[in-house]
């Protein structure tokens, strides 16, 4: 998870040439790329060759020597029949950026008038990969499998046209621009999913107790903890009031 300045300095190219391919896109496979998708790519894999190659019955976002990446920025379950496939074949790493801090550009869509940038209050970690995990849960333990979860700074741009007084809420997203680079982590094991139990944590713990030692929302907690049991990461080992009480298990 350490970045070193070579590291951001990748991702600083990344972000160039992401932009630059998402400006200059055409033909099948480009047609509907985002730019966070572009940069990604760009970042994990420079050889443009390896971009996009057929695979089966699916086109790869990445294939170089025998190994696949996809980089998927939502809806895992859109994964499963790729995975079925892929990982008969291939050692096989599924990314997914997680915006960290986020500045919120809002567009009217009469107009076209663009509002100037607002830092959003909230503050991405890597805890909130685990909701899409959720999806593929029955992949997490193939020895093939491997995530990788990618926390950066970027500018966001929405329609003003949702439901909302503000149209705000249920707006439309027009685009995200990756900026810097926070945290890049990597998962192939129980051992690597360990590393997010909080040191101080007690045991036993609930997911309250999580949460807090975390510093996420319980639900967030709660999706944690539903795949760290599913991994034998942590166990139930009883109940506290209406609480489920986790111990860790050693790794």
């Amino acid at each position: 998870m350490r970045l070193t300045q070579e590291d951001k300095e990748l991702f600083r190219q990344a972000c160039e040439r992401g932009n630059q391919s998402v400006k200059n896109r055409d033909g099948i496979g480009t047609l509907k790329e985002k730019t966070v998708h572009a940069v990604l790519k760009h970042y994990i894999e420079p050889r443009e060759q390896y971009h996009e190659v057929p695979c089966g019955n699916f086109v790869a976002d990445i294939l170089a020597e025998g190994e696949i990446t996809e980089i998927q920025t939502a809806h895992f379950h859109l994964l499963r029949k790729k995975l079925e496939q892929y990982l008969e074949q291939y050692e096989v790493t599924v990314v997914y950026p997680i915006p960290h801090q986020k500045w919120m550009y809002w567009i009217d869509p009469d107009t076209g008038e663009l509002s100037g940038p607002r830092k959003s209050p909230k503050k991405g970690s890597v805890y909130d990969c685990f909701r899409e995990l959720y999806r593929i849960k029955p992949y997490l333990n193939h020895p093939k499998l491997h995530v990788r979860i990618v926390l950066m700074d970027m500018e966001e741009y929405r329609y003003l046209d949702g439901w909302s007084r503000n149209k705000k809420k249920g707006s439309t997203r027009a685009e995200r621009y990756p900026k810097e680079l926070w945290e890049d982590w990597m998962f192939s094991g129980a051992e690597d999913y360990a590393a997010l139990i909080p040191e101080g944590l007690k045991q036993p713990f609930t997911s309250l107790d999580f949460a807090r030692e975390a510093g996420i929302r319980r639900p967030t907690a709660q999706s944690a903890l539903n795949i760290l049991r599913y991994l034998d990461v942590v166990r139930a080992v009883g109940k506290e009031g209406r609480s489920i009480l986790y111990q860790r298990l050693g790794v």
